[in-house]
């Protein structure tokens, strides 16, 4: 992976359906995408695989001869320039339209937002600057948050460890959540409101389809028109 490529896609990863609606085409197990650069005399290739690498090179239109001296930093001249500024722009244009950012790298976590975007076609929303590790999820037709991952330390949950843990806060029904909070498995809401909102450490103390259950419940509950008792903006 070249610099440029390292620098755009840092913690993005690939949306299927968005490559195919840009204009990826499947090949093999990954995606390729074609287009003319540079006034028609190159073309650009980008291709991601199954696993949602990225890889794109330049090459001559008319001899297919691969293309790389804009790659090289020391590389000067207006037509390597305009190759680099039209490859950059390519490839942001992709990061943008196709990819989603990724700050959580846990297997649960990613699980959840993958789980989220089969269900809902949502993707989560980074609304905070300062906050790049928090983000939220909120249904179409009322915007109510359903949903809210960030990063924290546990013991910011009561427990005793200074290790930074990702967290899922979801909607629960009061009552229900009067019986599970434990302080081990089940939290009240951290940084959400703690009568109607239940904290998950997204670690494996909570088996899969337990969280997919209740994201789905959490779903529902946003539905509500009143009574939600969330705190949205305290991230």
């Amino acid at each position: 992976m070249n610099k440029i490529i390292q620098r755009i896609f840092d913690k993005k990863t690939a949306v299927a359906e968005k490559l195919s609606s840009y204009g990826f085409i499947k090949s093999g197990s990954g995606y390729l995408y074609r287009k003319r650069i540079c006034a028609d005399e190159l073309i650009f290739t980008a291709t991601v695989s199954e696993k949602g690498e990225i890889a794109a090179e330049v090459t001559d239109a008319e001899t297919g001869d691969l293309y790389t001296l804009y790659l090289a930093d020391e590389a000067e001249g207006s037509f390597v320039g305009s190759v680099r500024e039209e490859y950059e722009r390519a490839l942001t244009e992709i990061a943008v339209r196709c990819f989603c950012s990724r700050a959580f790298d846990g297997a649960d976590a990613n699980g959840v937002i993958a789980y989220v975007r089969g269900r809902y076609g949502d993707e989560p929303e980074f609304l905070w600057e300062s906050s790049p590790d928090s983000a939220i999820w909120r249904r179409k037709d009322n915007r109510k948050w359903y949903g809210v991952l960030l990063k924290a330390s546990r013991r910011k949950l009561g427990l005793d460890s200074d290790e930074v843990a990702e967290i899922i806060d979801l909607r629960i029904d009061p009552a229900e959540l009067d019986k599970i909070a434990d302080g081990k498995r089940y939290f009240r809401g951290y940084h959400m409101n703690k009568r109607s909102w239940v904290s998950l450490v997204l670690d494996g103390s909570v088996n899969r389809e337990e969280l997919f259950c209740r994201v789905d419940e959490s779903y529902r509950l946003a539905l509500k028109k009143s009574g939600s008792g969330k705190k949205e903006k305290n991230i």
